[in-house]
């Protein structure tokens, strides 16, 4: 779809965010990124920068509209970045086509999406603010199995599953502290297999293209923060399991507002179906929308979604599954201390898709208690799940990250 002479404002410049410029650019746009950080490495490829921290929505908004009346932005977008609130106020300032600030505070507060959707009927897990410590000791009696998370956060900060043996007044506090506003909520643990998703919305109705089995195969090691270890596609679903995600995912869009854009989810299977966990209305980090999703399926999500943002129509069977190869993504998790040594090799191995190391010798790596704190990621694609399972540990092994503990206080 021809888009030439358009321009395109992403929010974010990061390292995540530089697929979604490139693909933005081979559409044929001008792109301006806005990023706090002047160093961004988006700025590198953009064609406008604007210097304005992700989260100050007001000043990206003045800003995006100095820039638009020298030269005109036709739709907005955020890559990698949790900032709906942000694109939603450039988008009302500027008349674009996206989601409203209205839509962008539920998605922006997970107590109000989940009191959002209990009242639509969309099918979430038990939930209730918790005041304080004592208010929080009273649920774990009632419940048992709990979970408690800042209100408005990402990246799992300050998420701790209250498993035997965790001091509450602890747990309340580490949420707390991660919470800008300063509150928390408390939610049912769901048993079952977890799924991270990737939606396409228009008028015309909902196809979710990116399904993704999310592994925790290391949740008890790093308990009670819950960890995410990578995840696997496509994942394993029956066909009235992917209907009814999409049908769920259909309800959220209308719950918030959204008639057109892209839903991030995540979504557990428990006994009795699909659970909303959280959504958001953005396109995900972690290269799932960029990369993980395109090796699995053929799908180019990033390019719908640009579409989107800009107004154009497009056809939901064009962004349909051409194929069904699998990929494997793993993060990398050294244990605590101080790096001495770090060794990537050049890697021979044909299922490698990509491999990142984020840490250099002399950096600290603190215990795991959030995404964030990744020390490196590996993607990998194969026939089979097991090959690309097999092909990542392989890959893995080869990796060195030596760490020296460091000497308790």
């Amino acid at each position: 779809m021809p888009v030439d002479g358009k321009t395109i404002l992403i929010i974010s410049g990061g390292v995540e965010a530089l697929p979604i410029i490139e693909r933005a650019k081979a559409l044929g746009l001008t792109v301006a990124v806005s990023d706090g950080n002047a160093d961004a490495p988006g700025f590198s490829i953009a064609d406008f920068k604007i210097i304005a921290s992700t989260y100050d929505e007001k000043k990206t908004a003045e800003l995006a509209g100095e820039l638009h009346e020298a030269h005109s932005i036709d739709g907005v977008l955020a890559a990698a970045a949790d900032v709906p609130l942000t694109v939603a106020s450039v988008a009302e300032r500027l008349k674009l086509p996206g989601i409203s600030v209205n839509s962008a505070k539920i998605v922006a507060d997970k107590l109000l999406m989940k009191e959002t959707f209990s009242a639509s009927g969309i099918p979430v897990p038990w939930f209730s603010q918790v005041r304080n410590a004592s208010h929080l000791e009273k649920l774990l009696k009632e419940k048992k199995a709990l979970v408690i998370k800042p209100v408005d956060s990402r990246g799992a900060r300050g998420v701790v599953r209250l498993v035997e043996g965790v001091d509450v007044e602890w747990a309340f506090e580490e949420s707390i502290k991660n919470s800008p506003s300063c509150r928390v909520m408390a939610e049912e643990w769901i048993n079952g297999r977890q799924i991270s998703t990737e939606s396409i919305v228009t008028p015309d109705g909902v196809m979710t293209p990116g399904l993704s089995d999310r592994n925790y195969e290391q949740l008890e090691r790093f308990a009670p923060f819950v960890i995410e270890d990578g995840g696997d596609l496509p994942a394993i679903l029956t066909e009235a399991e992917s209907a009814e995600i999409d049908r769920i995912i259909g309800k959220v869009a209308r719950a918030i507002g959204m008639k057109s854009g892209t839903i991030k989810g995540d979504i557990v299977i428990g006994s009795n179906g699909p659970v909303v966990i959280e959504v958001a209305a953005r396109l995900s980090g972690g290269y799932f929308c960029s990369h993980t999703i395109p090796l699995s399926t053929g799908a180019d999500f990033v390019g719908a979604a640009i579409l989107l943002a800009l107004g154009e129509k497009i056809v939901l069977d064009d962004y349909r599954p051409r194929m069904s190869k699998a990929v494997c993504q793993r993060f990398l998790f050294p244990e605590p201390g101080v790096v001495r040594k770090v060794e990537v090799p050049e890697i021979q191995e044909e299922s490698l898709a990509m491999l990142k190391v984020y840490v250099k010798e002399g950096d600290e790596v603190k215990r795991i208690t959030s995404h964030p704190c990744r020390a490196g990621m590996a993607v990998t694609t194969a026939d089979t799940r097991e090959g690309a399972r097999a092909a990542i540990k392989r890959v893995f092994d080869r990796v060195t990250v030596k760490v020296e503990p460091l000497i308790p206080a």
